[in-house]
């Protein structure tokens, strides 16, 4: 039998990368995203592949995901592995010029976004005794940098709780594990950047950054070890990448 995978953030960048990796190897997916849109073509394109279910909500509206996951239908019902993917960073700002909105959009998708599905999902996997927890972070967990501040904070913070949330859930049989890239090309500069997509091609000049499906490589690497193997916590940069501030450019 199949295993479902729910992920979120999963209409671009990473999350598509890994449902549509994951739906070539055998997973039933649930998609999770704010644009509708993406979701029906993503769904229509794993179709030929997989079972798949869409969900369209916010990670940060605390009753839609508790609504939207509530609504699976009995096929989707089990969850075997939650990739708690969706994130963002908007603003590069030092803290003294940081603009408030930016900092309570980090805290409400970064932070309690994650927990809220993580909460709406969790009391399934402790009841079947078997699941498998993936949050993605960032190398802004380990090392902070100038103008990372609320960015680097709430990324601090899914790292710990990824921690704890180990530790919480080792009576129940269940695996937790964070994959914390550094630079990986995708959407994210140009929504720090605010859609200024010259300030986000930037960033990637001069250097081979990770891509999405790399990412997703990994990830499906970590949740296909025998179960009786977790990997709790991983850092993954591209070569060019020497920490969060240095990156060696042509």
């Amino acid at each position: 039998m199949n295993k479902t995978a729910l992920i979120t953030g999963s209409s671009s960048g990473i999350g598509k990368a890994t449902a549509q990796l994951l739906a070539q190897n055998n997973y039933n997916i649930i998609l999770c995203g704010r644009r509708q849109d993406r979701l029906t073509e993503l769904e229509k394109e794993l179709s030929q592949f997989t079972n798949t279910h869409s969900l369209s909500f916010d990670i940060s509206d605390k009753n839609a995901v508790f609504e939207s996951i509530h609504s699976l239908p009995e096929s989707f019902s089990k969850i075997d592995v939650l990739i708690n993917n969706a994130g963002n960073a908007h603003g590069l700002d030092p803290i003294q010029e940081g603009n408030i909105d930016d900092w309570e959009a980090m805290i409400d998708i970064n932070l309690k976004g994650l927990l809220y599905v993580s909460k709406a999902i969790i009391p399934k996997m402790i009841a079947q005794k078997s699941g498998h927890i993936i949050n993605i972070g960032s190398t802004a967990a380990k090392q902070v940098y100038p103008n990372g501040n609320v960015y680097c904070a709430t990324k601090h913070a899914v790292d710990a709780i990824n921690k704890s949330m180990k530790m919480d859930l080792n009576p129940y049989g269940i695996r937790v594990g964070a994959i914390h890239p550094g630079l990986v090309e995708t959407e994210f500069s140009e929504v720090r950047f605010k859609g200024d997509t010259e300030k986000a091609a930037n960033v990637y000049k001069g250097f081979t950054p990770l891509k999405a499906e790399d990412i997703a490589d990994i990830i499906h690497f970590v949740i296909s070890r025998p179960y009786h193997v977790n990997i709790s916590d991983l850092v993954v940069m591209c070569t060019a990448q020497g920490s969060a501030t240095i990156i060696q450019r042509d």
